[in-house]
């Protein structure tokens, strides 16, 4: 249904060339020695990271993930004439199926993320943010927009629900169960029509046993122009961070289309702060329920309280 190439500026110089990056074992996704979980990095346990993209650039995303210590490739969706009036949501899931199909094939968890995202600096050295060796892990978002957190581990772990793709992890069960997902939707969905497809993947994902994870501040930014496809439905025509976990790797688009504009960049980013803070106080991040059933409640909110508390936007 889809048809994508696969792209890495850096390593790769043909499809075959890719084809092979995929099966050979030269390319066997690498190990961690002599750490223990709580210290593991992201660089440590991904096998590899995808940039989901269209007819966006993305040298630029590339090559901060290399850098980052990232074995990282582009899925590029190619033009068929039958897209014509398929929705940009539609595609989107197309996008990610295909992503999902690599990533369930794997050993270790696949870092997706779209092409306006934008890495904060040092992504690759930051904590991971779940136990990499529990088996019940379905995905964690790295960006996340609506965000709320049920439990959090001993270990500091927070378990919890995120809406939009801009950059997750998924595991390779996790990535098994959103092909499912992916399918059954499908089936459903006429190739025009909207859909928030990306608000259920959390419910689908823990209907099937498996347990979903937020950072403790947001690793990368959401860095595309408003959407005028969520505006027609009723919903917002942008999301930003609340709050981001270091100084962003470049200027998101937001802020540099046609020149930079440092205005416009602060005022993007004080909005989302703002917005977080709100979020918080009003208890939609932390949800009075969840709080009140919580058996360390004080744990809760030390998370929650403590993420704001940070002077930078």
């Amino acid at each position: 249904m889809l048809e994508l190439t696969l792209e890495n500026t850096k390593a790769l110089n043909s499809q075959a060339t890719l084809e092979k990056m995929l099966q050979d074992s030269e390319y066997s996704p690498r190990r961690s020695q002599n750490k223990t979980f709580p210290s593991l990095q992201i660089a440590d346990i991904i096998g590899r990271a995808f940039i989901i993209a269209y007819k966006e650039q993305t040298d630029l995303l590339e090559s901060i993930l290399i850098k980052e210590g990232l074995l990282c490739g582009v899925l590029r969706q190619k033009h068929q004439p039958q897209y014509k009036n398929f929705s940009p949501s539609y595609l989107c899931l197309l996008n990610h199926l295909s992503a999902w199909q690599i990533a369930a094939k794997e050993t270790q968890p696949t870092l997706i993320v779209e092409a306006d995202f934008v890495p904060v600096v040092g992504l690759g050295k930051l904590p991971l943010p779940f136990n990499p060796y529990q088996t019940n892990v379905g995905m964690c978002w790295l960006y996340t927009c609506a965000s709320q957190i049920y439990s959090i581990s001993a270990d500091g772990y927070a378990e919890g629900f995120s809406v939009s793709t801009v950059a997750y992890i998924v595991t390779p069960q996790g990535a098994e169960k959103l092909i499912r997902f992916a399918e059954e939707l499908l089936q459903k969905l006429e190739p025009n029509a909207y859909s928030t497809w990306d608000t259920y993947l959390d419910n689908f994902l823990r209907h099937h046993n498996l347990k979903n994870y937020i950072p403790f501040r947001n690793y990368g930014e959401h860095g595309g122009l408003p959407n005028l496809e969520h505006s027609r439905y009723g919903l917002s025509k942008t999301h930003r961070a609340d709050v981001l976990y270091d100084n962003l790797a470049f200027m998101p688009m937001y802020a540099s289309k046609g020149g930079v504009n440092y205005f416009k960049f602060f005022s993007v980013r004080l909005q989302a702060r703002i917005k977080g803070i709100v979020r918080l106080l009003i208890g939609k991040f932390l949800r009075l329920p969840v709080l009140k059933r919580s058996h360390v409640p004080a744990r809760l909110a030390n998370f929650a309280i403590r993420r704001q508390l940070f002077p930078y936007i």
